[in-house]
């Protein structure tokens, strides 16, 4: 299991494949990547965090899918800092010997990482800037787990 939580872009690609090249006795990969949206003219996402109390929760949470879907690997992979629109701002990459498992656990991976991972993002528009706020959408996303 992996948790990286960093400023630089990631090469999608290469980490799929040393991700899937890793896992051992996997019947099935699934990955996600979230990519910043240029949602009512935004121009810029800033995404701030607390190293080490970060990873920490992600890493717990990581470790609860893996035990929980018996997977044989986990990614998580989340930037900080100054993003753009079309920019890719994380990934999640989950293994397992069946498709549900890794599906099911990749779902619970991005769940937690949009509502609970200890993250501060900021939208910046031409008319502003505004700390995103919790959706009532993702938090019922949450309660299926």
């Amino acid at each position: 299991m992996r948790v990286a939580v960093q400023s630089a872009a990631f090469d999608l690609g290469a980490e799929v494949a040393a991700f899937t090249d890793s896992v051992i006795g996997a019947g099935a990969v699934v990955t996600f990547t979230g990519i910043v949206r240029p949602d009512g003219g935004l121009t810029a996402m800033e995404i701030e965090h607390y190293p080490g109390m970060t990873e920490k929760a992600i890493s717990d949470i990581a470790a609860q899918a893996v035990a929980r879907w018996a997977l044989a690997d986990a990614l998580v992979i989340h930037r900080y800092g100054s993003l753009k629109p079309g920019e890719a701002i994380m990934m999640v990459a989950t293994a397992a010997p069946h498709r549900a498992d890794a599906f099911q656990a990749a779902e619970f991976l991005m769940d937690y990482l949009k509502s609970r991972a200890p993250f501060w993002k900021k939208e910046i528009r031409a008319q502003g800037e505004a700390w995103v706020a919790a959706r009532d959408e993702d938090e019922a996303a949450l309660r299926r787990w």
